[in-house]
């Protein structure tokens, strides 16, 4: 281990601890930017070290839209070798003041501002758990997590995992895995992962079912 980076680790995570009590009384100013500075500095500790002692790490993906963080209402299908993700882009209401929630539904036939992203040479996928209240539980927790971001994950275990399996058949070619990436997306309620080799972004605006339609014709096409 590297004590270096290992005392670097120890002293941004004391440094995020303490902009977090300092949210807590009353603010005297800059304090929320303290926070989001301290955290930004632990994030790039943890990746340092993990990425130093060759362990599965989460690093930012440069991804072309954010979502929504309270309700995106991400939808996955999969067949062989694509998957879809459908899931609400974050928009600013100029109007809302805080003292209300818009409540949305993905069968409504409201246009909203949706995200198609297809990931190319799918090998697996899937979405679901954890949720953002058990992140802290998850393997990359304190290994570069970032909640509500589009990240990859480096020196992946599912990818290794899944390799192995494969390299059991008469076609096996180790240099045909060099290009699959292991991609994280971090939603509110769900958690989205997939192994492929890359992915392609549209905006829409349409309804959720009319979208999810779109992506289902594509699929079997």
């Amino acid at each position: 281990m590297d004590m270096d980076l290992e005392e670097r680790l120890l002293a941004a995570r004391a440094r995020r601890d303490g902009a977090m009590k300092a949210l807590a009384p009353k603010h005297k100013g800059g304090e929320w930017d303290e926070y989001r500075s301290a955290q930004a500095a632990l994030l790039v500790a943890e990746r340092e070290l993990a990425a130093f002692e060759n362990e599965e790490h989460a690093v930012p993906l440069e991804f072309p839209v954010r979502w929504d963080t309270g309700a995106p209402l991400p939808h996955l299908l999969v067949n062989d070798h694509r998957a879809f993700l459908v899931f609400l882009l974050r928009t600013i209401d100029p109007r809302w003041d805080d003292t209300y929630a818009t409540i949305k539904s993905p069968a409504s036939e409201q246009r909203e501002s949706l995200a198609l992203v297809e990931f190319k040479r799918c090998s697996a996928a899937k979405l679901g758990a954890p949720n953002e209240e058990v992140f802290a539980g998850h393997p990359l927790a304190g290994k570069g997590l970032e909640a509500y971001t589009a990240q990859l994950v480096r020196n992946s275990r599912w990818l290794v995992e899944i390799q192995k399996t494969n390299s059991v058949h008469a076609g096996y070619r180790p240099e045909s895995w060099l290009k699959r990436n292991h991609y994280v997306f971090w939603f509110h309620d769900t958690t989205f992962e997939c192994i492929a080799e890359s992915f392609e972004v549209e905006v829409h605006d349409c309804s959720m079912p009319a979208l999810l339609a779109i992506a289902c014709q594509r699929l079997v096409t």
